[in-house]
């Protein structure tokens, strides 16, 4: 009878003994799984951080020594430039696109900027090409007396400057040249800002 009792209790013992090996596995399982996914995870985001490049933001004014320049408007006048007296100027047609840009240029500096010293230069696209100021075909259509490259007094309010482009209607991401060269500069200087076109 008492070893009966004894096969009983070792066979208990050893039943118990495998449940909890089992469920010793089980947990060892979960807790690897855990580890491994947080592991992934947290590769997973920073390789994120590290691929996410921040977008540029528009540069929309510059400063090219005492001249400080600043984005006024750009519109997409379309493909006709409509003369208001056709005696005069005819209307101008393109196959393309017109631009006007108007940029404002301010002395930031203790002395008059002087006349013809500073301007507003080509359009260039992302490709990069470049589409020249089409003001001597357009005269009529621009505001007089035109004001690009006047004489700039010190902390004066910004004297605009209007420009007329013929573009590629495919070209995006447009920005314009500006220059400016001082008394002492033996170079010119340039800087480009972008453009934010409007219909």
């Amino acid at each position: 009878m008492k070893i009966k009792k004894a096969k009983k209790s070792s066979g208990q013992i050893s039943a118990v003994l495998l449940i909890l090996a089992v469920i010793l596995v089980i947990v060892i399982i979960i807790v690897f799984v855990v580890i491994r996914v947080r592991t992934i995870k947290n590769s997973n985001s920073a390789n994120n951080s590290n691929n996410t490049t921040e977008v540029p933001k528009p540069i929309h004014e510059t400063s090219i020594g005492d001249v400080k320049f600043i984005f006024q408007k750009a519109q997409d006048i379309g493909n006709v430039l409509r003369s208001k007296d056709l005696r005069y100027q005819e209307n101008l047609t393109t196959t393309e696109k017109y631009i006007m840009v108007t940029i404002g240029a301010q002395d930031i500096g203790k002395f008059n900027i002087l006349k013809s010293s500073w301007d507003v230069g080509n359009i260039i696209d992302s490709d990069g090409r470049n589409f020249v100021s089409i003001n001597d075909q357009a005269y009529l259509f621009l505001p007089k007396p035109d004001l690009c490259g006047s004489l700039l007094k010190p902390d004066f309010e910004p004297i605009p400057c209007l420009k007329l482009y013929e573009v590629a209607k495919g070209s995006n991401k447009l920005k314009v040249e500006v220059s400016f060269m001082d008394r002492n500069a033996t170079k010119k200087q340039e800087s480009f800002i972008d453009l934010d076109i409007t219909q």
